[in-house]
């Protein structure tokens, strides 16, 4: 399957292009591989074609055009674009691929997609990281040479005119990766559809992070080894592997919503809220919420909420009724059974015999409904029965500690958005007071305001030790995130107290019975003694 890339640069210097295309680099690093003589290495074997271009002199002639136009001078504009068409290492046995093959393949895409661009095409055989895949990069100058005839693909009439730059739209992207497609079943070979958004969406920047992570790593474990220890991580993950590997581990036990968050919260500490038909995740060093759609589709809100169907209907099937050591497997409703009455410690009984008699019917109905609810629950002892009950205990105090926990987090998030707000009112005071010639009157007209500025301040760094203060936005959604969360962790901690204090009561009634049974048959004994004859 071809794949394709895209990285924007603003990178000044184009010969830097030509050097990485031309010569060895280290890719975990991206500098030139030097010889002993200090001098790079051309590469074993690549295909370098320039398109309305000089290819050995197309940095010169890219400086040209934009000192013609008088663009691309700043810092933050975008200098170049980097495109890679990426072939499966499968093509090369099944199909026959060649870097020749290749090369050509890539020429007619550039001709047919950025026209009016100068571009260099280059194919290298080796791979990345010696994988064996052939690949095409294509570097275009992100300002526009020659005028062109409008395309399909172009959304404004300055996109065919020279002078003006590269703009790359979300429909030109789908575009361009449409146009891969086409070209590569046309030529027969292998193809995935690139229109579907990816199960693992990996960035360059994440790319290159992992490659060098793990060099480091590698590092580290041969100097561990070296010393006869053993090393305990042999694969690095970045940070958002690590969420990926979260969501999957909690995903395939879900099964719901609910579930899935509070899951994930309690065993990697990462927060995940619903919101607009998203979702999007929080780990416990980050401030920013990551979305669904940065970590792939197979984290985004329809692909989970399906998996956590298919998992309960599965649990249904394999488990359709409740255990006892998974007290969530099914929702637990509150039922109207109440406490056996003991008649010899009850005043009210012991003074009416009629109030007596009527408890005793009563008592004698709530045993029959505690016998049935043993059975339907599936008790077969009074062991089992109690520690259903420890059980449940402990999800309840660990869910009212987890609510505790985010309840103390929401101050500390609204203590936040009040002193941030009196800093964000105030800070306007402090900057008259710094540029005040005489420091000690304007101190003395605005004290209110300088001291509740310095306090908003001190406040803030204490939240913030790293100086940089959260946005107003960014506070009030982490609030409205921390109350929904807090929300749903007393619901499940009221779950949890009202099911705990139900089978409290089904233990009292069980004890109530089996006393009434044993007084039935010591008195059965003692009556069976008394008429026993005398030997």
């Amino acid at each position: 399957m071809a794949i394709l890339k895209h990285i924007a640069s603003k990178n000044a210097n184009y010969g830097s292009a030509i050097d990485y295309l031309k010569y060895q680099h280290d890719e975990f690093h991206l500098v030139p591989v030097l010889d002993e003589n200090g001098n790079m290495m051309l590469r074993d074997e690549f295909y370098l074609e320039g398109l309305n271009c000089d290819p050995e002199t197309f940095d010169l002639e890219c400086e040209l055009l934009n000192q013609e136009y008088n663009k691309n001078n700043t810092y933050d504009e975008i200098k170049s674009h980097h495109y890679i068409i990426s072939h499966d290492p499968k093509d090369n046995t099944d199909h026959n691929l060649t870097g020749e093959w290749a090369q050509a393949i890539g020429m007619e895409y550039a001709k047919a997609n950025f026209p009016g661009h100068q571009a260099l095409v280059c194919t290298h055989t080796d791979g990345k990281n010696g994988t064996g895949n052939i690949h095409t990069h294509i570097i275009i100058n992100s300002l526009r040479k020659f005028d062109v005839d409008p395309q399909p693909f172009t959304e404004r009439p300055i996109d065919c005119r020279a002078g003006y730059k590269h703009h790359l739209t979300k429909d030109y992207l789908k575009h361009l990766q449409k146009s891969l497609m086409d070209i590569c079943r046309r030529e027969g070979l292998h193809q995935v559809d690139l229109l579907s958004p990816a199960p693992d969406r990996i960035s360059p920047q994440e790319y290159y992070a992992k490659q060098r992570g793990q060099q480091n790593l590698d590092i580290a474990n041969m100097e561990l080894m070296i010393e006869g220890i053993t090393p305990m991580h042999t694969t690095f993950e970045t940070g958002k592997e690590k969420i990926r590997n979260a969501i999957s581990d909690i995903a395939e036990r879900a099964t719901s919503f609910e579930e899935f968050q509070r899951l994930l919260k309690a065993e990697y500490g990462i927060s995940v809220k619903d919101h607009r038909g998203r979702f999007s995740y929080l780990p416990a060093d980050r401030q920013k919420y990551i979305s669904a759609r940065a970590l792939g589709s197979n984290y985004d809100r329809d692909k989970l909420l399906r998996i956590f169907a298919e998992n309960a209907r599965t649990a249904e099937q394999n488990n359709p009724h409740w255990a006892v050591d998974d007290p969530m497997a099914i929702l637990f409703i509150k039922s109207d059974l109440r406490l056996v009455v003991d008649l010899q410690t009850c005043v009210k009984a012991q003074q009416s015999r009629a109030y007596a008699q009527k408890v005793k019917i009563s008592n004698l109905q709530q045993m029959a409904r505690t016998v049935a609810y043993v059975q339907e629950h599936g008790y077969d002892s009074r062991e089992k029965l109690s520690e259903t009950a420890d059980v449940i205990y402990t999800k309840m105090a660990k869910a009212r500690g987890d609510a505790k926990l985010t309840e103390s987090k929401l101050r500390k998030t609204n203590e936040q958005i009040h002193y941030l707000g009196q800093y964000l009112s105030t800070k306007s005071i402090y900057g008259e007071f710094l540029k005040a010639p005489n420091k000690k009157i304007f101190r003395q007209a605005h004290s209110d305001e300088l001291a509740q500025y310095e306090e908003a301040l001190q406040i803030l760094k204490q939240h913030s030790p790293d100086g940089k203060f959260p946005t107003m936005k960014d506070l009030r959604a982490e609030k409205e995130q921390l109350t929904i969360q807090k929300d749903a962790q007393y619901d499940t901690y009221r779950y949890f107290k009202d099911y705990h204090k139900e089978l409290q009561t089904v233990c009292a009634n069980v004890d109530s019975i089996l006393g009434a049974e044993q007084e039935v048959r010591q008195h059965e004994q003692q009556h069976t003694r008394k008429y026993e004859p005398s030997l």
